[in-house]
This record gives C-alpha cells, sequence and structure tokens, in this order.
C-alpha cells in the first residue's frame, strides 16, 4: 500500500506523540513492504534527509506561530497529496478534520487520528476550544475513517457526535538503562529524584505537583524535562514556586537522555488531565517506571493495577508521595511489573497490526477488523 501521514511536526520524533507515532509505525509498515511518505514542517528541519527509516520524507513550508503552524502546513501537504497521491491518507489531530476532505474528494482513503479533547485545555481562548470542538463535531464528514486512542474516548465521540471510531492506542518500546553516565553532569543518582516529562501546560498540573512535592521533607529531587514553543506565563509560575530541590531541564530532543532520566528515577509523577492514551504514560511504563498519575478515566485504562492515582488536590497528591517514600516495597513492585502493562496492549508492533488491517481494509484488501467492537 502506498500511505501518506500527514498532520505531524515530522519526523525523527521528538517533540510529541504525532512524531513518535509517525516514526514508529511508519518504518514498520516500511518493514511489511508498504510505501510510506511523511510530510515534515520545513523550518524544524537543518537536515533534509530524503528517507528516514526507509520512510519518504517531503518538507513543505508553515507559518510558525502557535496558532497557524498545524493548519497552515497540513493544508499544503493536503493539496501536495492531491497530486501525489496515496492509497490512504493518514491524518492526526482533530484540528486539521478541514483539511481530511481534500484527499477524500480526491479520491483517497481517509483516516485521522483525532486525539485527545484540545475544545476542554486551558491554553486555547474561546475562539480556538470552539474551533476544536467543531473540528471534532464534523471529522465523520470529512473522512472515511476516524481513529479515537482510547476506549473513553470512542464512547465520547459516539455519545457527543454521533461518530463511530475505531479505537487504536498509541505504543512504546519495552527498554532499560545503558548510559546513566549521560545524567553525571545533572549531579543526580539512580533512585534519587522524581520525574516527569511533559509539556508546561496548565492541565498537566505540574503546579500541583510541584507544590504536594515541596511539602515533604524528601531529600530526593523532581526533575522536570519539558517546556512549551512560545513564551509562557505559566512556565514562570512554576519557576517561581520552586526550591532547589525542583530541576527544570526544558524541552529535551535527545531520547537516549530521556530514557535514562525514566530508568533511574525513584517515581514517574503523571498530571495529564485531557487526552487518551498518553505517549509519555506509556513511555514511563515501558522504562520500568513506578508511576503516580492524576486519577481520570483515561489514566485508569492505561494503567490498570500498574500505578498509583491522586486526586486534584495538593494534599492528596502529598499523601501518595510519602506512601512511596515510606513504603518503598510499593515502588520496587511497581517498577518491575510496569513493563508488563505495555506487553500486555500496547507494543508497537500490537499498533501498527491494527493500523495496517485499517488501511486495507480501506482499499477494500482484508474484512473489518473487528477488535475494537464493543
Amino acid at each position: 500500500m502506498r500511505i501518506a501521514i500527514l498532520g505531524t511536526r515530522g519526523i525523527p520524533s521528538g517533540y510529541s506523540g504525532y512524531e513518535t507515532f509517525a516514526e514508529e509505525v511508519g518504518r514498520r509498515f516500511v518493514e511489511r513492504g508498504h510505501d510510506v511518505t511523511v510530510y515534515c514542517r520545513r523550518a524544524l528541519f537543518k537536515e533534509k534527509p530524503a528517507t528516514f527509516l526507509g520512510i519518504k520524507m517531503l518538507y513543505l513550508p508553515s507559518i510558525q506561530t502557535k496558532s497557524l503552524g498545524t493548519f497552515t502546513h497540513t493544508f499544503l501537504c493536503a493539496l501536495h497529496l492531491v497530486f501525489r497521491r496515496a492509497d490512504v491518507a493518514l491524518f492526526v489531530n482533530v484540528a486539521n478534520s478541514p483539511f481530511c476532505l481534500i484527499t477524500k474528494l480526491a479520491g483517497m482513503k481517509t483516516a485521522l487520528n483525532v486525539d485527545g479533547l484540545e475544545w476542554l485545555r486551558p491554553k486555547w481562548g474561546p475562539l480556538g476550544k470552539k474551533y476544536f470542538r467543531t473540528a471534532a463535531r464534523i471529522a465523520k464528514y470529512t473522512t472515511h475513517e476516524l481513529i479515537t486512542d482510547a476506549n473513553r474516548m470512542k464512547e465520547i465521540y459516539q455519545e457527543e457526535f454521533s461518530a463511530h471510531s475505531t479505537m487504536i492506542a498509541y505504543g512504546a518500546n519495552i527498554m532499560s538503562s545503558s548510559r546513566p553516565e549521560l545524567l553525571d553532569p545533572l549531579c543526580i543518582k539512580k533512585g534519587e529524584y522524581f520525574f516527569t516529562a511533559c509539556r508546561l501546560v496548565p492541565d498537566n498540573n505540574v503546579d500541583l505537583m510541584i507544590e504536594a512535592f515541596l511539602r515533604t521533607d524528601t531529600t530526593k529531587k523532581y526533575v522536570i524535562a519539558g517546556g512549551t514553543p512560545y513564551e509562557s506565563p505559566y512556565v514562570a509560575k512554576l519557576k517561581g514556586m520552586a526550591d532547589n530541590r525542583v530541576v527544570f531541564l526544558g524541552h529535551i530532543d535527545d531520547q537516549n537522555f530521556i530514557r535514562e532520566l525514566h530508568c533511574n528515577a525513584f517515581a514517574y509523577l503523571h498530571g495529564h488531565q485531557y487526552g487518551g492514551t498518553n505517549p509519555t504514560l506509556l513511555k514511563a511504563l515501558a522504562f520500568g517506571n513506578c508511576v503516580l498519575a492524576l486519577n481520570t478515566e483515561f489514566n485508569r485504562e492505561v494503567l490498570g493495577g500498574y500505578g498509583i492515582f491522586f486526586k486534584k488536590d495538593v494534599s492528596d497528591v502529598e499523601l501518595r508521595l510519602r506512601e512511596v517514600l515510606e513504603h518503598p516495597e510499593i515502588q520496587v513492585r511497581l517498577a518491575r511489573n510496569a513493563p508488563d502493562r505495555i506487553r500486555e496492549k500496547y507494543t508497537w508492533d500490537i499498533v501498527t497490526d491494527q493500523y495496517e488491517a485499517l488501511c486495507k481494509r480501506l482499499i477494500g484488501r482484508e474484512q473489518p477488523w473487528r477488535a475494537s467492537e464493543p
């Protein structure tokens, strides 16, 4: 099959789950004999190889602002694909649903991974929230297939928009520490820090977790990797409330460094409030973290019995932190068992099997895949 992936920033991955998805599924498609093209934002790549891991790379321009980057780039990519052609146009990000109509009307089978509940996120103003909700509402008309990444997200699209979707989660690769010396410049040791990796935006609740951490008398540190691609008063607030036990690393592209931060942490704190199967949560499990997560429907679906849940309340977060600090056997058990959750249902091979079956069904080469049916 000829498959084009649109709506990401491009690969190699380094910023979000979209890019990781494009890289991991794209290279496995290539290994299975499919022709794969990934569209990339030209301004984000100094080097522009024609191929990566066997995937064809195309670099198109965009207006690089918080609001216009995704829209302008995906619009141009969809127009470009009309002339290049593909059997399946695979879009990500519900914001791109209007542009899916371009490839659909051009006769290409078109699918959209809608991702999370963007219209609820506080980083968007009223106009942005209204746009995302409208994009979600029309998505069933502009595509041949919607893809949701969690069972609860599948239910939400059915309940709110009467839109059927196929549930396919994200994946993760199970890995262990191989280069702990990468952490030497940070002067942190294995098991002596809590860790979080996320965008520093309000709905990821990093302020809640910092405040709870500061209430403990632990000598461990709290290491935070992540930032925003734009100036943020929220980031300034976080840095203002922290003491010298809290370490801000900013955005990190080096995936080996991220791996070591995960694998050597005492525990991982996950405060994401909106979204389906969160890629950073899967990564924490895959790297053997003891995970403490905000108690949401989505986080419960991913973790099952493989983590500890806290309420959106500083005192409750503090209580859970003290629980693992005072009972290290809990931390040891959860860290040891975490990768088993990935083996059960979240490997990239499983995810690729499901996407391949969906693409074949769209172009009439295979019977409908029923694994996600209720």
